[in-house]
């Protein structure tokens, strides 16, 4: 027993950590995942904010020797950051839980003024009714379960199966809270302020989630409630968070001088550019995705309306214990109620003014807060047969049915141990493109960002440029392309000139001619093939077709047309029949699918389709069978044109 009491938040965080093993990713999963993969393995600048501390935290993990391939390491150590967020959430749970008086009575406040002669200091009684009193096993088991619904709900249990700066992000959350807590109960004088106390150490951690990502943000408004609460406003307090800030301040700039330090070097992926004192803050703001934040009322409206109907999900029958650990705390200890109220509501408020797809990631932090009201929502059910015989058993029980259907459910949701959709397709699209040639898309979250590992880090057809289209919006990556292909731009000049200097009030902020940027981005795309297919073979993705050029707004040079090529369209001059490679490929997709690989197998299914449409038109019938039955083995949930499905009778 007293091994258990000592080693109740460790044991939790070595079960969590176990089941999260099971459903690590072996490769490369979707959207960033192959971009922050790239950066921690090449030490290069990741989009912004940048992520300094993850990206250097990662690196000196990825040199470690391990006889495990370098992406299943990465991954691995998302699953130990969030066992590290779950071990230290289990342990401050319980610090509050021992601690509960001092989020109920009021606080002592200590005179600023000199005393008069022969007068004692005076505190404020606190009462000792026996509300407060909670069982020592009650406390170890309400902190126990609150942290494996925390760790087994579906957003943040998919932090730990995949590269993603939130893994660390939520590590740093409970660290920051812990610390917080922690100051919150120190016994220091309020008159009196000393330079090495408990807030020093929290203004220390709070640099650190800082030099992470910007989320730390939400968890200002609910420290400035605990920590006004103990000190007051006056001016001691003022004081002391001024000497927060001398600790914070240095930290913080010191983790973000890797950005501008690393960038001097040029390494391989190296967004941003961050350089220059310009673009350095750009990048940190996160400048270019402003657009999207504060929008409009109605995408906040849409968002508020997703994480509404989305939470049940997250921690499915759990959720229950969480509502009613809403009015136990409440009861029990109003203060840390309040912290926790409002950083939950702040975050969720904030949060759904970001109009983006993927925003689940945004909303962890109320997920931890939702998991705190857990822990007393289990000391409650707790108590529900304290005159029984064994009068833990039976809640204990029931809590423990509701952890486990919450593990089944979110399982499935979140296994990507046989995710290899992304790899396969990454490297099949790769190997059917010639030696040396160009790749033009804007697939970010399936082949562009997993093309950044595969060909930076395990140099897999490095040979192949591939082009971001959306990014030649972009100065930076201008920059980045004539550092790792040379030979791309070299008859663009004059257009690339022309583009950056209108492209510069654009990125300042400043009035800028949409009308310009527009042509030259438009003329770019099309001289980008111009100037390179006399030497080079130039692929163009299939979203560019359907999409862009459907549109106008991207054309070919004169005398060019496009022949689907396995998996892309290439471009070829006139109008003869071109020959392509068979397509001898297996790209591997996970039991359970999600939006992302099932469109990887539609895209898969619509190329091989063209492709055989392709060969028809040429009367080449036994070339078009190879396409057709390769989309009825492999891709049968894909619809085939009219007309395909008769070839095979011929």
């Amino acid at each position: 027993m007293k091994f258990l009491k000592k080693y109740y938040a460790v044991l939790t965080g070595i079960f969590v950590f176990l089941i999260y093993l099971t459903t690590l990713a072996p490769s490369v999963v979707e959207i960033d995942a192959g971009e922050l993969s790239t950066v921690q393995a090449t030490l290069g600048i990741a989009h912004p904010t940048g992520y300094p501390l993850f990206t250097m935290l990662g690196h000196l993990f990825y040199l470690i020797p391990l006889p495990l391939s370098k992406i299943y390491q990465l991954n691995l150590l998302t699953a130990i950051w969030c066992s590290l967020a779950v071990m230290i959430f289990v342990y401050t749970a319980k610090l509050v839980l021992d601690n509960i008086k001092e989020f109920e009575t009021e606080k002592l406040h200590l005179q600023s003024k000199p005393q008069s002669k022969g007068k004692k200091k005076t505190e404020i009684p606190k009462p000792d009714n026996g509300k407060f009193e909670i069982p020592e096993l009650k406390k170890y088991l309400g902190a126990v379960f609150g942290g494996l619904i925390l760790a087994f709900d579906k957003t943040f249990w998919m932090q730990g199966t995949s590269v993603e700066v939130y893994s660390l992000q939520l590590f740093l959350f409970c660290l920051i809270i812990l610390f917080l807590i922690k100051a919150y109960l120190s016994k220091d004088n309020p008159a009196k302020i000393k330079f090495f106390n408990p807030w020093m150490v929290f203004a220390f951690f709070l640099a650190l989630g800082f030099s992470n990502h910007m989320t730390t943000l939400y968890v200002i408004p609910g420290v400035a409630y605990l920590y006004f609460t103990k000190y007051g406003f006056n001016k001691k307090s003022f004081q002391r968070i001024a000497l927060m800030f001398v600790v914070f301040i240095p930290v913080l700039a010191l983790l973000y001088s890797y950005l501008p330090l690393r960038a001097m070097q040029n390494p391989v992926l190296d967004w941003g550019n961050p350089d220059t004192y310009a673009r350095f803050l750009r990048h940190v703001e996160g400048d270019q995705y402003h657009v999207w934040l504060f929008s409009s009322t109605a995408a906040a409206g849409k968002q508020l309306s997703y994480f509404i109907s989305n939470l049940p999900s997250e921690f499915l029958a759990s959720l229950f214990i969480c509502l009613v650990g809403l009015f136990y705390a409440f009861k029990i200890g109003k203060k840390f109620f309040i912290f926790i109220f409002i950083t939950f509501l702040f975050t969720v408020l904030y949060s759904i003014n970001y109009d983006i797809h993927d925003i689940d990631s945004y909303f962890l932090l109320a997920y931890v807060s939702l998991a705190f009201m857990a822990v007393f929502g289990s000391v409650w059910l707790l108590s529900l047969l304290k005159h029984s015989h064994h009068p833990y058993a039976t809640p204990a029980i029931l809590i423990s049915v509701f952890i486990l259907v919450q593990i089944y459910f979110n399982y499935f949701e979140d296994n990507q141990s046989d995710v290899f959709t992304f790899e396969d397709y990454t490297k099949t699209v790769l190997h059917y493109c010639s030696k040396n040639s160009i790749l033009f898309s804007y697939e970010w979250d399936y082949l562009v960002s997993p093309s950044l590992y595969f060909q930076y880090v395990e140099k897999y057809r490095p040979d192949v440029t591939v082009v971001d289209k959306e990014l030649l919006r972009r100065s930076w990556y201008y920059h980045q392309l004539n550092n790792d292909h040379p030979f791309l731009l070299a008859g663009l000049h004059p257009d690339v000139n022309g583009f950056l200097k209108a492209l510069v009030p654009f990125e300042s902020g400043g009035n800028y001619d949409s009308k310009t940027l527009e042509f030259y981005y438009r003329k770019i795309m099309t001289d980008l093939v111009a100037s390179n297919i006399g030497n080079r073979d130039f692929y163009i993705a299939p979203e560019l077709f359907d999409n862009e050029m459907q549109r106008g707004e991207f054309t070919l040079p004169k005398g060019y047309t496009l022949v689907p090529d396995v998996l892309m369209f290439k471009v070829v001059r006139g109008n003869n029949y071109v020959p392509a490679g068979d397509p001898n490929f297996t790209i591997r997709f996970p039991k359970i699918q999600t939006s992302y690989t099932n469109f990887i197998e539609q895209t898969v299914g619509s190329m091989l389709a063209r492709r055989a449409l392709y060969e028809m038109q040429f009367d080449k019938v036994d070339r078009a069978k190879i396409y057709i039955k390769k989309i009825k083995q492999d891709f049968p949930d894909y619809i085939l044109p009219q007309g395909l499905a008769e070839v095979l009778e011929k």
